[in-house]
């Protein structure tokens, strides 16, 4: 991508300034949850195919693969809809990108509310993937773009939890919804909150740091001085003053785009972060989409059972999450990182060199895995949109949303190829070597971006 205006670098330098010396106030909550309502109800989205699928199934007599492939093209739809939305984010705004995913998603959740056949639901479902998977990347980013520099870890992560807890929401609402009102319904209240596309568009604000980037200077410095106003009407006090402001490389100095992407420094940044991103999903998902199965099949377990003990699961991966939010900054990306991934495949193979010869062995230590896995995973959120410029970022963050994508589709179907051999020890070692090889290459590859500014990290 060729950026054809040539803005000001001292805006750029001072946007970036003027960021750090913002106190974090009411300002920045309320923008953090309007943009994290929309990630919480895309998260919500993402898992109601699951609770569907039992009464898809029966009224339109679905084999097992045409199950799967319902189950699937979501998935797909969600790799290409984060390459996409990347682009996009760094075209036309990261604000307008957030807005029109959500507005997509709700209206396909409309839409499969009265899909008549397979084919039209295959099709709703893949737009929706779209809309999902472009959301959260720009989302990440945008909330990255607005935070200064101390305590940025924490601030984004907080936010980033919103994730998850989407989706433990959309799993209770469902299990109500589904048994009483049928999927229909379900799908049709989905729909409801494609609403806060128009709160996005009046009261979240695009970013200065994008609008100076593509030559908008005056506009950038106009939003960010109705953002310091707004601060200091909250606070009551009068912001410190503007500290010393770094230089920035203009875009026609640089590549950009996906060429950007895969030269100078960025080439091993953006290779670094595909792998973590890919081995950190392909052990998340490969081991929550089969627990229940083995716990079935393997150990005997009734389907109330063995739902229990994987939520069980799930919520551990929760704790990893909160506890990553709260270390990030003062133990460092690159240490947290490598160390859950680590972490996870010490828990992984020692589940496995134990025997898991009981469903309590395997759920202790796979509860104890996620606790590592989803620490590692939320950080990865965080941690991408700090390594890209801005004139790339966005993208930077897709690729890295596309890898966990991949993840997410390729992890489950190796883990039954594995599991179809019959000995489910096999299935954590090979989880576990997995995550060894997202181990060393945060060891000897990540780059430590705690406590810098954006312009510093990423020139």
């Amino acid at each position: 991508m060729t950026i054809d205006a040539s803005p000001d670098h001292t805006v750029r330098a001072a946007i970036a300034a003027r960021f750090e010396r913002l106190p974090l106030c009411r300002w920045h909550v309320t923008v953090r949850l309007i943009v994290g309502a929309v990630t919480f109800f895309e998260a919500f989205d993402q898992l109601l195919i699951a609770y569907a699928l039992p009464e898809l199934r029966h009224e339109w007599d679905l084999s097992t693969s045409a199950a799967t492939l319902l189950l699937t093209v979501g998935s797909i739809g969600m790799l290409i809809g984060a390459l996409l939305s990347g682009r996009l984010a760094d075209r036309i705004g990261r604000v307008k990108v957030i807005a029109l995913c959500v507005a997509v998603s709700s209206v396909a959740n409309l839409a499969l509310s009265v899909a008549t056949s397979p084919d039209s639901f295959m099709a709703l479902r893949f737009v929706q993937g779209l809309a999902i998977g472009g959301e959260v990347p720009v989302a990440a980013t945008f909330i990255a773009e607005i935070t200064r520099s101390h305590q940025r870890g924490r601030f984004v992560l907080l936010y980033e939890l919103v994730f998850p807890a989407g989706l433990t929401l959309g799993a209770l609402v469902a299990a109500w919804v589904v048994p009483v009102l049928g999927w229909r319904w379900m799908y049709a209240l989905a729909a409801v909150p494609g609403l806060l596309c128009i709160l996005v568009q009046r009261k979240v604000p695009e970013s200065p740091r994008w609008l100076a980037d593509h030559g908008r200077t005056e506009e950038a410095a106009d939003v960010m001085s109705g953002i310091e106003a707004e601060v200091e009407r909250i606070t009551g006090k009068p912001l410190p003053p503007v500290p010393e402001a770094l230089p920035v490389v203009a875009p026609g100095e640089a590549a950009s785009g996906l060429r950007g992407l895969f030269t100078g420094r960025y080439r091993r940044r953006t290779l670094v972060i595909g792998v973590l991103w890919f081995t950190g999903y392909f052990v998340n998902y490969g081991i929550t989409s089969w627990l229940p199965t083995i716990y079935q099949n393997r150990y005997d377990l009734s389907l109330s059972d063995a739902l229990l003990y994987s939520t069980v699961t799930s919520c551990a991966g929760l704790i990893g999450c909160l506890v990553a939010a709260l270390t990030v900054d003062r133990v460092g990306r690159r240490k947290v990182i490598t160390g859950c991934l680590g972490g996870a495949a010490v828990m992984l193979v020692a589940l496995a060199a134990v025997g898991a010869g009981t469903p309590l062995q395997v759920l202790v230590w796979t509860s104890l895995a996620a606790v590592f896995f989803f620490g590692s995973n939320i950080c990865l959120y965080l941690y991408t949109p700090e390594l890209f410029p801005t004139r790339m970022r966005a993208l930077g963050s897709s690729v890295g949303g596309a890898m966990n994508r991949l993840g997410v589709i390729l992890g489950p179907i190796v883990v039954g190829v594995v599991y179809a051999g019959g000995n489910v020890s096999t299935v954590f070692v090979m989880l576990g070597a997995v995550a060894v090889v997202g181990c060393v290459v945060a060891a000897v590859g990540a780059e430590e971006t705690a406590g810098r500014r954006l312009e510093e990290v990423s020139p």
